[in-house]
């Protein structure tokens, strides 16, 4: 039997690693920006055509290389990083693997120029493919200029798997913000088919945050500074009130290298313990230094992810100087630990006593189920006392769980839940659930600031208004995309938002579909947009700048559901731009909502898949006055 086995050729395996190493534009902007920072660079210049799918060019003025250093570099394992094993215990530099450019030249056309500061004349190398076409001496500045063209262009599967070039521009964008945190001592620019989209001076780590994230991110810093002997953990996290409902803003580094850990995120967000809403995350910019031979950071080739030699502790560490840093900003509530615990029992016995004494003295007609619990836990008290507490703390429980989740933003439904909905609304009689307006007490009443019941011809109806008033704009705003003409009130003072790089890059990509359904928003500057008109629909109150921002975060954090823009949209505006619960209704807003709410196509549930209301039968009803 003849040998089968042999060695791939140079190229194939180049081709192999590239699929790991360079997954997209993205992957080699990281490559070489750490190139250039391992480099000693204190000036780097990144230049983009078409998201970098024609052109990434990094331009830097560190040591630069020799000729021969320069030929080296493209070889599949050539670094300059390590010398034997003992060297990947001690690594302080961004790249080591020496797979970056030999993987980038493999899948693009490649030119480099180059210099060293002692050399006159410098060195040009022109690859394609893993094939060196050109090798020449030429005038240069000292540092090193490597420009990739045509990423992917002999590789068109991995090529047409590319997304939009707003959404490839996003993650390059991504990359070079944790470049730029990580090393705020360095000069940063980045060029976009000729826009300067950052110009980020060298300067401090706040002055750094501020440059990325936009000039309102000051005012929400709050500093941590811990040193033990493990672990030395200094830079940033926000103020509770400013978390937002997307993630994008979170930023951890190890030894100045970006990595993702969702442990050290769960340590970091238990800092926050009941300071922040539900399904809210804030912004933090954490540096930890420790001994390199305490980590690993051989596990993945983006060298994102780190094995720590003890996580526990680690944790702890982190967890404790973000609580010390919100505490010694008054940001955590204190706690009264030397109160008199005699007074407090007496307090909270008083209080349960004078509640107990008003539930026998009062009934509320708007909570039937209060009725029944009430008479149930007068019966059983008389007869066992420690019942009654069992009965108050299943009571609290149960409309615990009724409210949980109310205020929550999950994500919009995928088609097969939206098939579901379907046909659980189908099963349903549309003559069960429209109000009856006919019958001689059809009069709607609101509860509680925030729903509305309304008898039907079976029972009655309980409506989330929030959820009513976000279906009914969903699909105006819907019909509104589709062509139909939206109309805009202007407002009377025209409103500035400045928003980050990343957001406003979003803004721009979804611009045309918020116009359409009744905004009136123009790019105003270089990342700042004034806003001069709102849809007919807002109501008055609304807060505008507040609603184009809440746009853009729901628009990023469902990027990649990759669901439709205009739907997505809309379903982010109705949320934004609803009634919220709270609010009061008079009798004519309440019985318009419950009319526009049945003229809906699909008035059982919102965008969000949430019912809109729930019926209650008679025969139920009834069945509560007979326990």
């Amino acid at each position: 039997m003849p040998d089968i086995i042999q060695l791939l050729p140079d190229a194939i395996a180049n081709q192999i690693a590239a699929g790991e190493v360079i997954q997209r534009p993205a992957s080699a902007v990281k490559e070489l920006l750490e190139n250039a920072i391992d480099a000693g660079a204190t000036q780097i210049q990144l230049v983009l055509k078409e998201a970098g799918k024609l052109l990434i060019q990094v331009i830097d003025n560190g040591k630069g290389m020799t000729d021969t250093d320069a030929r080296m570099s493209f070889e599949r394992h050539a670094t300059s990083k390590i010398k034997n094993v003992n060297d990947l215990f001690a690594l302080t530099t961004m790249g080591f693997r020496g797979e970056a450019l030999a993987s980038i030249a493999a899948i693009a056309q490649v030119e480099l120029k180059t210099r060293t500061a002692d050399q006159e004349l410098g060195t040009r190398i022109l690859i394609e493919g893993s094939r060196v076409v050109s090798q020449e001496s030429c005038q240069c500045q000292v540092g090193t200029n490597l420009s990739i063209r045509n990423l992917f262009y002999n590789v068109p599967a991995r090529r047409n798997f590319l997304k939009s070039n707003s959404v490839e521009n996003r993650h390059v964008v991504d990359e070079f913000t944790r470049v730029a945190l990580a090393n705020p001592e360095v000069f940063f620019s980045l060029h976009h088919n000729t826009n300067e989209l950052f110009h980020l001076p060298s300067g401090n780590l706040r002055q750094r945050i501020v440059g990325v994230l936009g000039s309102s991110g000051n005012k929400k810093l709050v500093p941590i500074n811990e040193e033990t002997d493990v672990v030395t953990i200094k830079g940033y996290v926000s103020k509770p009130e400013f978390a937002k409902r997307s993630r994008g803003e979170q930023f951890f580094f190890v030894n100045n290298r970006f990595i993702k850990s969702s442990y050290l995120h769960h340590a970091l967000m238990s800092a926050y313990e009941e300071l922040l809403p539900e399904n809210t995350y804030p912004l933090y910019v954490i540096f930890m230094e420790l001994d390199p031979k305490i980590i690993d950071v051989n596990v993945h080739p983006t060298k994102q992810e780190i094995k720590f030699e003890d996580e526990k502790i680690i944790y702890n560490y982190l967890r404790v100087a973000a609580k010390h840093a919100l505490g010694q900003y008054s940001i955590t509530p204190t706690l009264d630990f030397e109160q008199d615990r005699q007074i407090t029992q007496a307090y909270t016995q008083g209080e349960t006593n004078q509640r107990d004494a008003s539930a026998k003295m009062h009934w509320d007609p708007s909570s039937q189920s209060a009725k029944s619990s009430q008479i149930q836990r007068s019966n059983s008290t008389a007869s066992n006392p420690a019942a009654s507490n069992s009965l108050d703390s299943q009571n609290i429980k149960n409309w615990e769980k009724l409210y949980k989740g109310l205020e929550e933003i999950p994500t919009p439904m995928d088609d097969e839940e939206g098939d579901q909905m379907t046909t659980i609304a189908s099963q349903w009689s549309q003559e069960e659930v429209i109000p009856d307006t006919k019958a001689p007490s059809a009069r709607a009443y609101q509860i509680h600031n925030s729903y509305i019941i309304s008898p039907i011809k079976t029972g009655y109806l309980l409506i989330d208004q929030q959820s009513a008033h976000e279906r009914i704009l969903y699909e105006q705003f819907v019909q509104h995309l589709g062509g139909q003409e939206q109309h805009t009130q202007a407002l009377l003072f025209p409103i500035n938002i400045p928003l980050s790089v990343q957001d406003s890059q979003v803004l721009k990509e979804i611009l045309p579909e918020i116009n359409k359904m009744g905004f009136d928003v123009k790019e105003f500057s270089t990342n700042t947009y004034i806003l001069q008109g709102l849809p007919a629909e807002c109501s008055d109150n609304v807060n505008a700048e507040q609603i184009i921002q809440s746009l853009v975060e729901q628009h990023r954090e469902n990027q990649s559901l990759e669901t439709d823009i205009k739907a997505a949209v809309a379903a982010s505006l109705a949320k934004s731009a609803a009634t919220k619960r709270g609010t009061r209704l008079d009798d004519q807003e309440v019985q318009t909502l419950i009319d526009q709410l049945f003229a809906c196509e699909m008035p059982y549930v919102n965008p969000w898949g949430k019912k809109c209301f729930i019926t209650y039968a008679l025969e139920d009803l009834k069945k509560q006055f007979e326990v």
